[in-house]
């Protein structure tokens, strides 16, 4: 008897736990929202994953914690087609951006963003915070055009209760009037964002643009996500850090208070001594750092500069080493600032192994457990008491048994996506060749 989608299970029987000594098989049980047990293999169980519309049989899937993404675009997704940008760096994305933005309706931005919402779900992320422009305006009232992808994604966040965790940092850009930026943050926190953002190492004046947000954030006592530095040395000129100045802005917030910094692309430039000072302070301030590889990669060094080629990966094995919190996400799908997303963990996983040079496991880890921290959710995974959040993936077809590199390698299609408990998407792959006989 097949589980519809939307249900909500009791188990999953047979299944392999990702770390887990091969051949080890366990029955996992499920309490609403809540991993109950996981329970040695019992084969008596599985008549009752084939009759019971609230079991699952996985044979042959190995159980995973879901995904989550810290750090996506929703309200731009899935645009890159309609906007048709040129190739090139981070302000020649953003100027595309802002001239086709003018086009877009609220009802445009939700019908994107939910199309890749369910792309995100059906691949294994069950938790996204999802930054989403303001647009200047003189109108702060709720009802201004300004907020009209802070509406949309909250009508998002409303249809998808249940089955993804959706958090909306409101989105100010740089180029908006200092005037002007206090209101429009101010406003979109009341149209429905939950964080406060930004991208102040854009603004005319970067340090006065960090306070200013963060008064906003300390006023209203919500966290903060901001992108942060996305520039590399000696190819954006003199922009000024503003990582220092938004560690020291809230060393003493609350601990539970949300604090993310998005890029840091300019910390994979400094040398060992600046950003072990540079650690140190993130570190002390608590402050999530936030990799993301696919659109850093696309969007920074690829002028060449002196023959250079740079990346603008957030050193992660570093500030790893100096006890700072780190994780990484997937960023944009598809749209001015990155043609080729597509919402897959295993993809942002992928690169940061080839790219950011992390071990197979710990790249896992950046984009499950590690990025679900820093969204400030409780621990999810096959573990009892923890949240029933799990990314279920048929083992690909390899000699031996696969390890986390061929997981991330095959990047299998077939996968089983659970959330709160719930069967969230179910993805299977059919491939059809013909018959091969061996020669000789």
């Amino acid at each position: 008897m097949s589980v519809i989608p939307g249900a909500q299970l009791h188990g999953i029987a047979g299944v392999h736990l990702y770390g887990a000594p091969a051949g080890r098989l366990v029955d996992i049980t499920v309490d609403g929202t809540t991993v109950a047990g996981v329970l040695p293999h019992d084969p008596a169980r599985v008549p009752a994953a084939t009759s019971d519309e609230n079991w699952l049989d996985l044979h042959g899937y190995t159980v995973f914690p879901a995904a989550a993404d810290p750090h996506a675009h929703l309200d731009k997704a899935l645009s890159h087609d309609l906007v048709n940008p040129p190739a090139g760096d981070l302000d020649g994305a953003i100027a595309s951006w802002v001239k086709a933005a003018d086009g877009f309706t609220e009802e445009d931005i939700l019908d994107r963003a939910r199309r890749a919402a369910w792309l995100m779900l059906a691949q294994g992320t069950t938790a996204v915070r999802t930054h989403v422009d303001v647009y200047p305006s003189d109108d702060s009232s709720l009802s201004s055009a300004a907020f009209r992808g802070i509406r949309a994604l909250t009508r998002l966040r409303e249809e998808l209760a249940g089955l993804m965790t959706l958090q909306i940092v409101a989105l100010v850009p740089a180029h908006t009037p200092d005037d002007q930026v206090t209101a429009l943050t101010g406003g979109a926190l009341d149209a429905g964002a939950d964080l406060v953002g930004g991208a102040p190492h854009l603004a005319g004046d970067p340090l006065a643009q960090t306070d200013a947000l963060l008064d906003v954030a300390e006023a209203r006592g919500v966290g903060c996500d901001l992108h942060t530095d996305e520039f590399l040395a000696g190819s954006s000129g003199d922009r000024a850090l503003t990582v220092h100045r938004y560690a020291g802005r809230v060393i003493g917030w609350p601990a539970d208070r949300i604090r993310g910094a998005g890029h840091c692309c300019r910390l994979s430039q400094m040398d060992a001594s600046e950003l072990a000072d540079t650690a140190s302070s993130l570190k002390d301030a608590g402050i999530h750092v936030i990799a993301l590889p696919a659109t850093n990669l696309y969007l920074q060094g690829g002028d060449g500069t002196q023959g250079l080629h740079e990346r603008g990966i957030a050193p992660l094995t570093a500030l790893r080493d100096h006890g700072v919190a780190v994780a990484a996400g997937g960023d944009n799908i598809r749209d001015p600032f990155n043609p080729t997303g597509r919402g897959d963990p295993l993809e942002t996983a992928s690169l940061l192994v080839t790219a950011a040079h992390q071990t197979p496991e710990q790249a896992i880890d950046l984009v499950t457990v590690d990025a679900r921290a820093a969204l400030g959710l409780p621990p999810a995974g096959p573990v009892p008491g923890q949240t029933a959040d799990l990314l279920c993936i048929r083992a690909p077809d390899t000699p031996g048994h696969p390890t986390a590199a061929t997981f991330l390698a095959a990047a299998p299609a077939d996968r089983t996506v659970i959330s709160g408990g719930r069967l969230a998407a179910q993805t299977t792959l059919t491939t059809h060749l013909p018959d091969l006989r061996p020669v000789g």
